[in-house]
């Protein structure tokens, strides 16, 4: 790795545990980064001409618009074009940009979008609603501008840098997160966020290291500083020292070789020291995940999350479009069983549909079984797809956001018309397929035995059932410490739920960020949960912790655990179990 200028440390918050290696890339908000690449000494008046070249390409076409648009409406109208000209004569900021093309020595649209991302964010950040709004003017300018470089006929065909990259960004959204192409992003690091949003989650499901919380990032990292990034201790190194990166070297070579033993036990079965049996399966959000779920040595898929499949495309698949994804997940894994979660949309999710007024509150607003249910055709659409793909494999359907009974029995009414539909058309499904509900608010695990009667499984969405329990939006840096997954009313609604199972013959899973969880693996095998689903990559480290302890004895713990008031009383608890039986684990 090629060390530059003086390492430097920024400190965020572990987002995704691993360490990446490589150059950085940094993401301004509103316009896309254009390529960059280094320059030389004797090329820089070269990339200061075509900077210069570029402007006034930007200055002739807003005049021009300027001119049509008075023409059309008058010379008030015309007149807000003036404020994007201004930009284009701003001298400092033009000298800023001058600078930055002979400083950096990178290419001259790479510096004018560094300058113009640090105004603009400092401009966003302050408290005058004037000046954000002109945010969006200077924005507009930026992506004219960039739009011009591309018709420099004259720009070298210099050769690019390596496309593997570190990502730092303001933030990203869960599709964001979900779309990341792994042979060029090795990691990635953002200014918003916290270890419980979304967009951490889904990091960690898909096995991507990320930092979250790193402050000013966007402004102060410059692109292409070589970089570290470390997932575990939440730690961004820029251009590290040779000591530096031989020390995480060794680190992620520790890593990989505790990976290699953990892969011996791929074909053994997920059982206690003293024979209680876990099915150990797999979260994942598109099917390019299922070699993974096949390499990790998951018993099938514990949740398929539909909403990226269903939303991130623009036009939502129709039905055929959607049986023949779900039948591949299920050819896939079987004979094992695979869960297709139905829509689950809204809170920190993508959205189902543009609404007509921002919601004041979409954690408790329109999501999950609620749009399902007022939107009932696309509902059936989707039931029906996940019927018809029943004759490939093992299918299981869930139902997200489930606050009562009502909703139970409304949504197997849909279920049974969408199978009504398709036995009058003759087409083949299974008519036993599994259904079950997602038990995430308090009411719903306080009628979780009248729910157990309707349903075939339930399995526990940890990530919103802590929210909801303890009043906390996950997203909110300003309280998600109080986000606690150890919080006592947590573990006694989950030990209400799984009594209410056993008792009505039925099995229970966790689906959570909490089942891949090491330091909560005790509490979970002590509740005597039936089903985990995590992470692909997590599933290794899961069967080992649970391979290594005793059911009986986790059951023993649990007694302490429902009496405790305190959530470190409880933390401790597990962790001290946890360091005891996997200590190798345990970071």
């Amino acid at each position: 790795m090629h060390v530059q200028s003086e390492e430097i440390i920024i400190q965020g918050s572990p987002g995704s545990p691993g360490i990446s290696f490589g150059p950085v890339h940094v993401m301004a908000r509103g316009f896309s980064a254009p390529d960059v690449y280094e320059i030389n000494e004797d090329q820089i008046a070269r990339e200061q001409n075509r900077f210069e070249q570029a402007l006034e390409i930007t200055k002739g076409q807003l005049d021009q618009l300027r001119t049509h648009i008075e023409n059309l409406s008058g010379e008030e109208e015309g007149k807000i074009f003036d404020a994007h000209l201004m930009v284009l004569e701003d001298k400092t900021l033009l000298r800023r940009v001058s600078n930055a093309i002979s400083e950096r020595r990178q290419n001259a649209e790479y510096a004018f979008y560094a300058v113009m991302q640090t105004f603009l964010e400092a401009m966003r950040r302050v408290n005058d609603s004037y000046l954000r709004e002109r945010a969006a003017d200077i924005d507009d300018v930026c992506q004219r501008v960039l739009r011009n470089f591309q018709l420099d006929t004259d720009a070298p065909a210099a050769d690019r840098p390596d496309h593997q990259h570190i990502l730092v960004a303001y933030d990203l959204s869960p599709s964001d997160t979900a779309s990341i192409d792994r042979n060029h992003v090795l990691g990635f690091a953002t200014e918003q966020g916290s270890v419980n949003s979304h967009t951490a989650i889904l990091a960690r499901s898909l096995g991507i290291p990320a930092i979250v919380g790193l402050e000013g990032a966007v402004i102060d990292i410059k692109t292409l500083s070589d970089g570290i990034l470390d997932g575990y201790n939440g730690t961004l190194i820029l251009n590290p020292t040779a000591e530096t990166v031989k020390t995480y070297q060794e680190k992620l070579n520790r890593k990989k070789l505790a990976l290699k033993e953990l892969d011996i036990l791929r074909e053994e079965e997920t059982t206690t020291s003293d024979g209680h049996r876990i099915t150990l399966s797999a979260n994942i959000e598109f099917t390019n995940e299922l070699p993974m779920v096949k390499q990790s040595g998951a018993e099938g898929v514990g949740l398929f999350r539909t909403e990226f499949y269903l939303l991130d495309g623009g036009e939502m698949p129709d039905e055929f479009q959607q049986e023949k994804v779900y039948s591949e997940v299920a050819k896939a894994v079987a004979p094992h069983l695979s869960i297709i979660r139905t829509l689950d949309a809204g809170g920190d999710k993508i959205p189902a549909e543009p609404l007509s007024h921002p919601e004041p509150n979409p954690f408790l607003g329109w999501r999950g079984i609620r749009v399902s249910l007022t939107r009932k055709a696309l509902f059936k659409e989707q039931l029906r797809a996940v019927l018809r793909a029943s004759t490939s494999g093992k299918l299981g359907v869930m139902f997200p956001m489930i606050s009562g009974i009502s909703e139970v029995l409304a949504a197997k009414e849909l279920l049974k018309e969408s199978m009504d539909e398709l036995d009058k058309a003759g087409v083949p499904f299974d008519p036993n397929i599994e259904v079950g509900v997602m038990i995430e608010i308090p009411s719903a695990a306080m009628m979780a035995n009248e729910i157990a009667k309707e349903v075939d499984f339930l399995s526990i969405g940890t990530n919103d059932l802590i929210q909801y329990t303890v009043a906390v939006d996950r997203v909110n840096h300003y309280v998600s410490h109080l986000y606690k997954p150890t919080h006592p009313a947590v573990f006694r609604l989950m030990d209400i739920t799984v009594r209410a199972a056993k008792d009505n013959g039925i099995w229970t899973g966790v689906c959570g960020e909490m089942a891949g969880q090491l330091a909560i693996t005790p509490l979970l095998v002590g509740l005597g949960i039936d089903e985990l689903s995590v992470g692909a990559h997590m599933v290794p480290s899961i069967k080992k912790a649970v391979r290594s302890l005793s059911q009986s004895e986790c059951s023993e713990m649990m007694k302490e655990v429902l009496k405790a008031r305190t959530s470190p009383e409880i933390a401790a608890l597990s962790e001290n179990m946890a360091r005891r039986y996997y200590p190798e684990l345990i970071e």
